[in-house]
């Protein structure tokens, strides 16, 4: 079981946040700390396309893309929760993450289902996040959880386009991304109701732009 950071020292908790770092981007699923939540299935068990497919490919990209997505989310909860003032939101983030958890292992799932891997450039995306998330966090709470909230609202329209575009036989995955987008919403929501402020323009398009390399780069590598 993965140690909870509310019952560590400053000093512990940045052990444990490398830990669950190594554990994020081993991509063995169960390593990192989760809820327990089954992998959404699709009415009727579909299994999708034939791994080798070119269909099987596109979504097998896809599904990188959004595992690579929660390999970072993992990063950006643990960095803000190392630094929050206030221990309610610390619990706010580690809980987050404890679902985040849950996706990178249904993300896991399907990127093995479909015979593929996750991407290559994982320890890059969590050592990046890890240190937005520091920073958002040493901003202060409020700033911290609107980050949040901008970061689960550009998640939820990246969600959107990749149902838009699975094959339309990938109904697992399908099902797998519309479970992941309902608890985005309800992490922006939450931060949101804790006071979240609204980032600045310059650093919502930073955002976007910053997620546009990751999500162009992991669909390849």
């Amino acid at each position: 079981m993965a140690t909870d950071l509310r019952e560590l020292t400053p000093a512990d908790r940045l052990l444990s946040v490398l830990d669950q770092g190594l554990k994020a981007i081993s991509g063995v699923p169960g390593n990192v700390a989760h809820t327990g939540r089954p992998v959404p299935a699709p009415p009727g068990g579909s299994s999708g396309p034939a791994p080798g497919s070119p269909e099987a490919r596109h979504a097998a990209a896809l599904m990188r893309v959004n595992h690579a997505g929660e390999v970072a989310a993992q990063a950006l909860y643990h960095g803000q929760a190392l630094v929050a003032r206030d221990p309610a939101v610390r619990t706010f983030m580690l809980d987050a993450a404890r679902e985040e958890g849950d996706h990178l292992d249904w993300c896991k799932a399907r990127l093995t289902a479909l015979g593929s891997h996750p991407s290559r450039l994982d320890p890059l995306w969590y050592a990046g996040s890890l240190g937005i998330g520091a920073l958002a966090g040493l901003a202060g709470d409020r700033v911290s959880l609107g980050f949040i909230t901008e970061t689960e609202r550009q998640v939820e329209g990246h969600i959107e386009e990749h149902l838009a575009r699975l094959p339309a036989e990938d109904a697992a995955s399908r099902a797998v991304l519309e479970q992941m987008r309902r608890d985005e919403i309800a992490h922006g929501a939450n931060a949101r109701a804790r006071g979240a402020s609204e980032l600045p323009g310059p650093i919502r398009r930073l955002m976007r732009a910053t997620a546009r390399v990751m999500t162009a780069s992991a669909y390849w590598i």
